[in-house]
């Protein structure tokens, strides 16, 4: 009976030993898949200077034809704040880290689950605020795809200890 048992006991360590293994490497290919949205997402036409530029230029444009009343410089100083606000340099900053940081906890091994699970939560925070922030139907779908990725990825989370 003992002997039994310590066979079994092997299998279960084996069993467990590969399914970690799976599952790192399932944890890769997802952070994989949010590094390549990430990239996206810097590369989207509508994030570069000139293009926030111009589309705001028109909607003060806009603003400007439709009444007399709008003092130029007031609207000058909320387009400002405006862009300021709408910049998603910060997210994608923070994405990126976070990725960095599960690539090495997962490369690490070990039991890594809560700070997994913690970091899921963070790269689902940040994918929420990149789409409120957008102003743009690309720079959406990709927050939208990238929730998608962070959702597999808090799944598989779950998975471990």
């Amino acid at each position: 009976m003992v002997a039994g048992f310590a066979t079994v006991l092997d299998g279960l360590v084996e069993m467990r030993r590969r399914e970690g293994e799976a599952l790192g490497r399932i944890l890769s290919a997802r952070l994989d898949e949010i590094a390549a949205l990430i990239g996206r997402a810097e590369a989207a036409a509508a994030r570069r200077p000139e293009a926030v530029k111009q589309r705001i230029a028109e909607q003060v444009a806009v603003l400007m034809e439709a009444s007399d009343r709008f003092d130029p410089d007031r609207l000058h100083q909320e387009a400002v704040l405006i862009a300021a606000k709408a910049d998603v340099r910060e997210e994608l900053d923070r994405l990126a880290a976070h990725v960095e940081q599960a690539k090495g906890m997962v490369a690490k091994g070990g039991a890594a689950g809560r700070r997994l699970d913690f970091l899921s939560q963070e790269f689902n925070r940040e994918s929420n605020t990149l789409c409120a922030k957008s102003n743009d139907v690309d720079l959406t779908n990709i927050g939208l795809a990238l929730k998608g990725v962070v959702e597999q990825f808090r799944e598989q989370v779950q998975n471990l200890e």
